[in-house]
């Protein structure tokens, strides 16, 4: 196997929800959830990228922050 490095590119408000969704997955203590626990590993893994490319998760309103990065996300309802 090669080691070269997969790019995945994401909007801002992408990551922000990708980062607040494995913050709260990531907490939950049940290994029952992977098949091997590499799997675990690399969820850590972006996790901490997310946090170094991030500053939104440091500010005060975060919470807002994270509302409007899901609202921007999300399918429009029809």
């Amino acid at each position: 196997m090669n080691n070269k490095n997969v790019n995945i590119q994401l909007t801002k408000e992408e990551a922000i929800v990708l980062f607040e969704f494995l913050g709260r997955f990531n907490e939950i203590d049940d290994s029952s959830r992977f098949e091997d626990q590499s799997e675990q590993r690399v969820l850590w893994d972006i996790e901490c990228i997310l946090e170094k490319e991030l500053s939104e998760p440091f500010q005060a309103d975060y919470l807002e922050i994270v509302k409007n990065a899901r609202e921007a996300v999300r399918d429009e309802k029809e």
